[in-house]
């Protein structure tokens, strides 16, 4: 289980074998953390056949820092920005779902175009 040297000065772990003490941004998320301004400590590398390999960056957990709360002020940003996506540009209606972004219009709109 040790790291492959990088390009650079990360180490590099093959994907399922990173050592206990690092974890992706997502991993953090699920326990309750976040980076917290630190550098990245390491990469993790997944090969793939016809293209480059997947990469997933780890950082430490000691070092992590608890999410923020979330404050009304942002629950209220949160809400208008879901909103402001429901909006049709086209017919200006709420369409009560998110208006897909191929489409770029509710379903209605982009039928009669």
């Amino acid at each position: 289980m040790t790291a492959t040297p990088a390009s650079g000065s990360l180490p590099v772990y093959r994907w399922r074998l990173a050592p206990d003490g690092l974890a992706t941004r997502r991993q953090l998320r699920a326990m309750g953390l976040r980076p917290g301004g630190q550098d990245v400590a390491a990469e993790l590398r997944r090969p793939r056949r016809r293209r480059g390999p997947l990469v997933a960056y780890l950082y430490r957990i000691d070092c992590a820092k608890p999410v923020r709360p979330m404050t009304p002020g942002r629950w209220a940003a949160l809400a208008r920005a879901n909103r402001a996506r429901r909006i049709c540009p086209a017919c200006r209606r709420d369409a009560g779902y998110v208006i897909p972004a191929a489409l770029g219009a509710c379903v209605p709109c982009a039928d009669s175009n």
